[in-house]
């Protein structure tokens, strides 16, 4: 495979990207008692002089930008702009495509290849794809217990017990596995080309929803081109983020803040503010400096909390608190 990697490979891929997978410039101070660095990002649209300023202000360091249909020259001219204010372009968020719906794929491929090149111009080291949406008849979040073949992760049972009924969403998830595999198979190429790693991130499109199935999609690979982007708080309705964060390991590139309130009985909930929730972000920075992540958190939502608001509370998930 094209993405298979010896150890000059993956040196010369971490040169090629600078400061490689989750580096800043300028990287601020450890912290204390931990081994390693976390950065602070917020998403943005397209990059202009006063987004750069109000965050650089606010205390970020980095941004991550949803302008993936850009040019590349373009998409330089907002990596300086962004450089002005001595932010760095992080990542490019992609997000939603459908591989496994047919009359799309090619549109699909094709656009996640332009989203390569803009984030090669940006500076950026990741894209984040959520590659499929699957549906049917399913278990309830905490219901899910997936038996799986390990080289194909194709699932056989999704819960315990009879599941007939989960016959339908079996089928669709192995067919969207499937799908997502061809569709990323043609990517890598483009991949290793612009030296961005597409970070797979698993959202509420009821796809690989436990750790151990959705690790060992991302591990099957075994290709530095395809890794994973962690959205701590999009989990919870599964499994605690820790239990993510083991299973995920150093497959783990990039992370999204968010916080998830379960409901009192522990099932069912919606999302808040961060740290109004049921995330233990003490417990998760733990986590996060057992598997080594030295890399950016940007946080998603929150936005009715101030620039300034998030920013602090950021911090205190930075330092553990």
């Amino acid at each position: 495979m094209s993405g298979s990697m010896t150890r000059r490979d993956f040196l010369a891929g971490a040169a090629a990207v600078g400061l490689g997978i989750g580096g800043a410039a300028g990287a601020a101070p450890k912290k204390s008692g931990f081994k390693t660095t976390l950065h602070k990002a917020l998403i943005m649209g397209k990059i202009g002089d006063a987004g750069c300023e109000s965050l650089k202000k606010a205390g970020f360091e980095g941004i991550e930008c949803g302008a993936w249909s850009v040019k590349p020259d373009d998409a330089v001219a907002g990596r300086k702009i962004a450089e002005r204010y001595g932010l760095r372009i992080h990542s490019v968020l992609r997000g939603w495509t459908n591989f496994n719906k047919p009359g799309s794929v090619e549109k699909d491929i094709a656009s996640v290849t332009t989203a390569l090149k803009a984030a090669e111009g940006y500076g950026a080291d990741a894209l984040l794809l959520v590659p499929c949406r699957t549906g049917g008849a399913m278990p309830k979040p905490w219901e899910f217990d997936y038996e799986f073949d390990e080289k194909t992760c194709h699932v056989t049972r999704v819960a315990k017990g009879d599941n007939s009924k989960y016959a339908d969403y079996i089928k669709a998830q192995n067919q969207a596995t499937d799908a997502s595999r061809s569709a990323l198979e043609k990517l890598i190429p483009v991949a290793e080309k612009t030296k961005v790693v597409i970070a797979l991130e698993n959202v509420w499109n009821n796809l690989w929803v436990r750790p151990d199935l959705f690790a060992a999609f991302v591990r099957s690979f075994r290709c530095k081109w395809i890794q994973t982007y962690f959205d701590i708080g999009n989990h919870v309705k599964y499994a605690p983020p820790e239990q993510w964060i083991r299973a995920l390991g150093k497959t783990i590139v990039k992370l999204h803040v968010k916080d998830f309130k379960l409901n009192p009985d522990g099932r069912g909930g919606k999302f808040c503010n961060i740290r109004d929730g049921s995330v233990n972000w003490p417990s998760v920075r733990k986590e996060l400096d057992k598997i080594g992540y030295n890399g950016w958190m940007t946080i998603e939502g929150s936005g009715k909390l101030s620039m300034a608001e998030r920013n602090k509370r950021l911090d205190l998930i930075v330092a553990g608190k």
